[in-house]
């Protein structure tokens, strides 16, 4: 399903989501006190802003005697999204946040990621899919990456390990440029980057971290791994993952030195290239 006809497909969700619910006459706060959620995550799912889970989408089918309706309308989009099912509404609220704060250990964090890095990880991970499978999924990354272009993007930090640098996904050239653009990105003040340096020892989370904060909403954190991730909204835990990126962050270098081990580590690779 393309990207246009699938917003149309949420938008069908919302606007029937609406009038049943104006049918039932209540309000958007008494249905959200029944599923458990606020009146205005209802407004947003009905507007197509944001998408609700399927235990939400369950709840509500309940309240509003729907016949599961919902609970089968949210399965079929689901079914034709293009991200994987634990990353897929972390990709959502990507788009709603106002701050995006990520740790990644091994490999550049997908906001940041070019065509070419994108692709040498797809292919790295499924090395007998299609082309048009690879493709697809740089796609979608690509997209993803927009939200850095838009004049009400978020707030965004990321703190990558040494290894990142070091490590040729796609041989040097490919992760040559992707650093490139790493560099630029920061040196136009589109991200605030920091780097872990070997020196630092042990981080304080293994795995990839993202921390999200909303205008309207309560901060959430998601954590991966290679073949799961977790999006977390338990206060108490999201507190937690917040130290942890908070003492990476004070191991990390500073922004401008990290600035200048990206762009060295990129030189380094653009040698490797010029010497085989």
């Amino acid at each position: 399903m393309a990207n246009g006809s699938r917003q149309a497909a949420w938008e069908f969700f919302g606007a029937e989501l609406k009038r049943r619910r104006e049918n039932a006459g209540i309000t958007q706060v008494e249905l959200g006190s029944r599923v458990f959620v606020s009146g205005g995550y209802i407004g947003q799912f009905e507007q197509a802003i944001r998408k609700p889970q399927l235990d939400v989408a369950q709840r509500i089918d309940e309240s509003l005697q729907t016949d599961g309706i919902f609970e089968r309308m949210w399965r079929q989009l689901i079914k034709e999204q293009r991200y994987a099912d634990y990353f897929a509404h972390a990709a959502e609220l990507e788009r709603l946040a106002t701050k995006i704060c990520d740790w990644e250990p091994s490999v550049i964090p997908g906001l940041l990621q070019t065509p070419g890095y994108t692709r040498a990880l797809v292919v790295a991970t499924h090395p007998f899919a299609t082309d048009e499978f690879i493709e697809e999924r740089v796609t979608a990354r690509g997209e993803r990456s927009e939200i850095l272009k838009d004049a009400t993007r978020p707030e965004y930090w990321a703190i990558v390990h040494e290894t990142v640098l070091r490590m040729p996904v796609g041989g040097p050239q490919v992760t040559a440029e992707a650093l490139e653009h790493v560099a630029s990105l920061a040196r136009r003040r589109k991200v605030v980057l920091q780097v872990l340096p070997f020196s630092a020892g042990a981080p304080a989370n293994n795995g990839s971290l993202r921390l999200m904060e909303f205008d309207d909403a309560p901060p959430t954190a998601y954590t991966e791994t290679s073949f799961s991730g977790s999006l977390l909204d338990d206060p108490a835990v999201v507190k937690r993952a917040s130290r942890a990126y908070d003492l990476i962050r004070g191991a990390a270098l500073s922004p401008d030195a990290s600035l200048t081990l990206i762009e060295s580590a990129a030189e380094d690779l653009r040698r490797c290239t010029s010497t085989t």
